[in-house]
């Protein structure tokens, strides 16, 4: 139950989340790569564009949005994205939610050193309104590479279960302009995050043929949740094994329970034999082997509800703690019935045997006290 859920939970919302975006611009490379830097703050990016390049597709009058973001430091291992206020001003991250601050906190002011701090960060760092710190240079932490400037929180956001949760937002020059950069590249940018107008489908198509199929120089990710869908075709096999693994568990548990049955028959002959004798029927008798392998099997079930909940849980805490993106572990899935059903029904068929060996009985036989 777990793998199934996990699986189909992860893929519906790792193709689903696009922190309120259509398409991701960047440099030449995999589109993959670019929408895992830009909307989820995993993988390296994959190169800088010029901001030329960001102020040609702002113009374009199918793009609604179009917000540049940069990346390359750190604090303490969690990412520093640098980006306009416009992000928090404009976005829906979901429909009809934007992105709000707790009490008592604000967004930054692009001209100054100040910091907008992701719900998760705040909460495994302790940053609150007011604290300062000193970025690290890179995407890795290294106590060597700090940088000389300092930052002042202004803000925390609130929860939004999103990628975001997971990353410390900087004014976009802080990122450019930080010490210990490229002065050359001080006005180039990771990605560009683009919302088309509605009905922009067409605007995509064209989008894609223009920077993908004849230029040479950038790379548009649209759709981002069809992107994203690739990533799980390649992993495809890696399902299909952890779900072989759960096939071959439930028919071991199942030959388990046929064994310890069949083999307990020696030792409950004469209990069997006495309920014959006592009027009891081949049927009957038959059934409640059955029914007792059905039993096992229900327990079995029970317990494996409780592990359930805590393989989940734990599956759950990890893919927030690596992706910012949340997973409900007790949300219903059609696999909570099915699976059960099916071993259930395993448990009562390993059961058939031993019933028959049960039913073969012969009261005679076993009636008869052994020296």
């Amino acid at each position: 139950m777990s793998v199934w859920t996990v699986k189909e939970q992860s893929q519906a919302t790792f193709t689903g989340v696009n922190a309120g975006f259509d398409a991701v611009l960047g440099a030449r490379g995999s589109k993959l790569q670019l929408v895992l830097n830009a909307i989820f703050h995993l993988e390296a990016s994959p190169g800088n564009l010029a901001w030329q390049d960001y102020l040609d597709i702002k113009k374009d009058p199918n793009v609604e949005l179009a917000i540049p973001i940069a990346v390359g430091d750190n604090y303490l291992g969690y990412r520093l994205v640098g980006t306009l206020p416009e992000l928090f001003e404009r976005v829906e991250f979901a429909p009809g939610k934007h992105f709000i601050t707790k009490r008592g906190g604000i967004f930054f002011d692009p001209t100054r050193r100040e910091a907008v701090v992701g719900s998760f960060v705040a909460q495994r760092l302790g940053l609150k309104p007011g604290d300062k710190f000193h970025p690290f240079h890179g995407l890795t932490y290294d106590e060597k590479s700090q940088h000389a400037e300092t930052y002042v929180v202004v803000g925390v956001l609130e929860p939004s279960n999103t990628p975001a949760d997971r990353v410390i937002w900087i004014p976009l020059e802080g990122i450019q302009k930080m010490s210990g950069h490229n002065p050359d590249a001080a006005t180039d940018v990771s990605a560009v995050l683009v919302k088309l107008k509605a009905g922009g489908g067409g605007a995509g198509f064209r989008m894609d043929l223009m920077y993908n199929k004849q230029g040479t120089k950038l790379t548009f990710a649209w759709p981002i949740g069809q992107v994203m869908a690739e990533l799980f075709n390649k992993i495809g096999w890696f399902d299909k094994i952890l779900g072989l693994v759960s096939y071959l568990v439930a028919l071991v548990a199942t030959a388990s329970i046929l064994a310890s049955i069949y083999n307990s028959m020696n030792e409950r002959r004469r209990e069997i034999a006495i309920l014959r004798a006592l009027g009891a029927r081949r049927r009957a008798i038959l059934g409640a082997i059955v029914m007792e392998a059905a039993a096992i099997s229900t327990l079995g079930m029970v317990i494996g509800f409780i592990f359930y909940g805590v393989i989940m849980s734990g599956a759950a805490s990890v893919i927030r703690a690596q992706t910012g993106v949340v997973l409900n572990p007790f949300q219903f899935n059609a696999v909570m019935i099915w699976a059960p059903a099916a071993l259930i029904g395993l448990g009562a068929l390993a059961g058939v045997v031993p019933a028959v060996k049960a039913y073969r009985t012969d009261v005679a036989e076993h009636l008869v006290p052994t020296s």
